[in-house]
Protein backbone atom coordinates (compact mmCIF):
# COMPACT_ATOMS: atom_id res chain seq x y z
CA UNK A 1 0.00 0.00 0.00
CA UNK A 2 1.49 3.83 -0.91
CA UNK A 3 0.81 7.00 0.80
CA UNK A 4 -2.01 7.91 -1.88
CA UNK A 5 -3.69 4.15 -1.01
CA UNK A 6 -3.39 4.89 3.18
CA UNK A 7 -4.95 8.82 2.53
CA UNK A 8 -7.78 7.55 0.43
CA UNK A 9 -8.41 5.11 2.70
CA UNK A 10 -9.39 7.26 5.76
CA UNK A 11 -10.82 10.33 3.10
CA UNK A 12 -13.49 7.25 2.05
CA UNK A 13 -13.94 5.72 5.63
CA UNK A 14 -15.21 9.84 6.54
CA UNK A 15 -17.41 8.72 3.78
CA UNK A 16 -18.72 5.90 5.02
CA UNK A 17 -18.95 7.21 8.77
CA UNK A 18 -20.84 10.45 7.11
CA UNK A 19 -23.36 8.11 5.62
CA UNK A 20 -23.68 5.95 8.24
CA UNK A 21 -24.75 9.03 10.84
CA UNK A 22 -27.20 10.11 8.04
CA UNK A 23 -28.82 7.15 7.40
CA UNK A 24 -32.59 7.35 8.52
CA UNK A 25 -32.17 10.67 9.91
CA UNK A 26 -34.49 13.61 10.65
CA UNK A 27 -35.13 16.97 10.98
CA UNK A 28 -35.12 16.09 14.66
CA UNK A 29 -31.96 13.95 14.87
CA UNK A 30 -30.09 16.57 12.66
CA UNK A 31 -30.92 20.06 14.98
CA UNK A 32 -31.07 17.72 17.92
CA UNK A 33 -28.48 19.84 20.76
CA UNK A 34 -27.88 17.75 24.27
CA UNK A 35 -27.26 22.02 25.68
CA UNK A 36 -28.56 25.08 24.44
CA UNK A 37 -24.76 25.86 22.40
CA UNK A 38 -24.05 22.51 21.70
CA UNK A 39 -23.32 21.66 17.70
CA UNK A 40 -25.84 19.72 15.63
CA UNK A 41 -25.42 16.86 13.61
CA UNK A 42 -26.79 19.05 10.85
CA UNK A 43 -23.74 21.84 11.75
CA UNK A 44 -20.67 19.11 12.42
CA UNK A 45 -21.08 17.61 8.87
CA UNK A 46 -21.76 20.88 6.94
CA UNK A 47 -18.80 21.76 8.72
CA UNK A 48 -16.25 19.02 7.91
CA UNK A 49 -17.40 19.07 4.78
CA UNK A 50 -16.95 22.76 4.59
CA UNK A 51 -13.80 22.22 6.14
CA UNK A 52 -12.39 19.50 3.86
CA UNK A 53 -13.40 21.58 0.61
CA UNK A 54 -12.01 24.92 1.50
CA UNK A 55 -8.63 23.38 2.37
CA UNK A 56 -8.55 20.82 -0.53
CA UNK A 57 -9.50 23.64 -2.79
CA UNK A 58 -6.31 25.94 -0.87
CA UNK A 59 -4.02 23.45 -1.09
CA UNK A 60 -4.33 22.56 -4.66
CA UNK A 61 -5.62 25.89 -6.40
CA UNK A 62 -8.90 24.76 -7.16
CA UNK A 63 -12.52 26.38 -6.68
CA UNK A 64 -14.00 25.29 -3.84
CA UNK A 65 -16.96 22.49 -4.66
CA UNK A 66 -19.15 24.60 -2.26
CA UNK A 67 -19.43 27.46 -5.04
CA UNK A 68 -18.34 25.84 -8.19
CA UNK A 69 -20.80 23.17 -8.05
CA UNK A 70 -23.37 25.32 -6.65
CA UNK A 71 -23.43 23.78 -3.49
CA UNK A 72 -23.85 27.45 -1.48
CA UNK A 73 -26.91 27.95 -3.54
CA UNK A 74 -28.90 24.78 -2.93
CA UNK A 75 -27.89 24.97 0.93
CA UNK A 76 -28.95 29.07 0.87
CA UNK A 77 -27.68 29.74 4.28
CA UNK A 78 -27.60 32.66 5.88
CA UNK A 79 -23.91 33.35 5.65
CA UNK A 80 -21.24 34.72 3.69
CA UNK A 81 -20.12 32.06 0.69
CA UNK A 82 -16.87 31.61 2.15
CA UNK A 83 -17.95 30.77 5.65
CA UNK A 84 -16.89 26.54 6.86
CA UNK A 85 -18.34 27.26 10.47
CA UNK A 86 -14.98 27.89 12.32
CA UNK A 87 -16.12 30.83 14.67
CA UNK A 88 -19.50 30.40 14.18
CA UNK A 89 -22.00 31.24 17.22
CA UNK A 90 -24.77 29.23 18.46
CA UNK A 91 -27.76 30.86 16.55
CA UNK A 92 -25.25 30.11 13.56
CA UNK A 93 -25.13 26.85 14.08
CA UNK A 94 -28.75 26.72 14.48
CA UNK A 95 -29.05 27.82 11.53
CA UNK A 96 -28.23 24.85 9.44
CA UNK A 97 -31.18 22.95 8.52
CA UNK A 98 -31.21 21.00 5.35
CA UNK A 99 -32.21 17.69 4.91
CA UNK A 100 -29.53 14.42 5.24
CA UNK A 101 -29.64 14.13 1.54
CA UNK A 102 -28.30 17.58 0.50
CA UNK A 103 -25.59 17.19 3.32
CA UNK A 104 -24.65 13.49 2.35
CA UNK A 105 -24.67 14.45 -1.52
CA UNK A 106 -22.00 17.82 -0.64
CA UNK A 107 -20.02 15.39 0.99
CA UNK A 108 -20.32 13.37 -1.71
CA UNK A 109 -19.10 15.76 -3.94
CA UNK A 110 -16.53 16.88 -1.83
CA UNK A 111 -14.89 13.60 -1.51
CA UNK A 112 -14.71 13.23 -5.28
CA UNK A 113 -12.53 16.19 -5.57
CA UNK A 114 -10.67 15.31 -2.34
CA UNK A 115 -9.60 11.66 -3.53
CA UNK A 116 -9.05 12.67 -7.49
CA UNK A 117 -6.44 14.90 -5.76
CA UNK A 118 -5.08 12.70 -3.95
CA UNK A 119 -4.84 10.35 -6.58
CA UNK A 120 -2.59 12.23 -8.55
CA UNK A 121 -0.50 13.68 -6.00
CA UNK A 122 2.86 11.90 -5.76
CA UNK A 123 4.66 11.24 -2.69
CA UNK A 124 7.39 14.04 -3.39
CA UNK A 125 4.26 16.39 -3.78
CA UNK A 126 3.21 15.81 -0.21
CA UNK A 127 6.53 18.02 1.01
CA UNK A 128 5.29 20.92 -0.81
CA UNK A 129 4.51 24.24 1.27
CA UNK A 130 1.13 25.10 0.87
CA UNK A 131 0.54 27.77 3.95
CA UNK A 132 3.68 29.76 5.42
CA UNK A 133 1.31 31.40 8.33
CA UNK A 134 2.74 28.38 10.76
CA UNK A 135 5.99 27.63 11.68
CA UNK A 136 7.17 25.50 10.60
CA UNK A 137 5.52 25.95 7.35
CA UNK A 138 2.81 23.41 6.45
CA UNK A 139 3.23 21.17 4.03
CA UNK A 140 0.83 19.20 1.78
CA UNK A 141 0.80 16.18 3.71
CA UNK A 142 0.33 18.01 6.83
CA UNK A 143 -2.68 19.36 5.65
CA UNK A 144 -3.96 16.20 4.51
CA UNK A 145 -3.31 14.67 7.71
CA UNK A 146 -4.45 17.47 9.11
CA UNK A 147 -8.07 17.34 7.26
CA UNK A 148 -8.36 13.89 8.45
CA UNK A 149 -8.17 14.47 11.66
CA UNK A 150 -10.68 17.26 11.61
CA UNK A 151 -13.00 15.42 10.13
CA UNK A 152 -12.69 12.29 11.94
CA UNK A 153 -13.19 14.43 15.37
CA UNK A 154 -16.04 16.09 13.92
CA UNK A 155 -17.41 13.09 12.75
CA UNK A 156 -16.92 11.42 16.60
CA UNK A 157 -18.76 14.29 17.79
CA UNK A 158 -21.84 13.57 15.63
CA UNK A 159 -21.70 10.33 16.10
CA UNK A 160 -22.17 10.95 20.50
CA UNK A 161 -24.63 13.51 19.54
CA UNK A 162 -26.61 11.07 17.60
CA UNK A 163 -26.31 8.70 20.13
CA UNK A 164 -27.80 11.47 22.95
CA UNK A 165 -30.57 12.52 20.62
CA UNK A 166 -31.44 8.55 20.25
CA UNK A 167 -32.05 8.10 23.91
CA UNK A 168 -33.79 11.62 24.83
CA UNK A 169 -36.71 10.54 22.54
Amino acid sequence: MDTRDLLSDAVQRVGQGVHRLLDGADEHLLTFRPDPDANTIAWLVWHLTRGQDAQIADAYGLEQVWTSEGWADRFGLPFSRGATGYGHSSDEVAAVRVPPELLGRYYDATQRVTLAQIAATSDADLDRVVDTRWNPPVTLGVRLISIIDDDVKHLGQAEYVRGMAQRAK
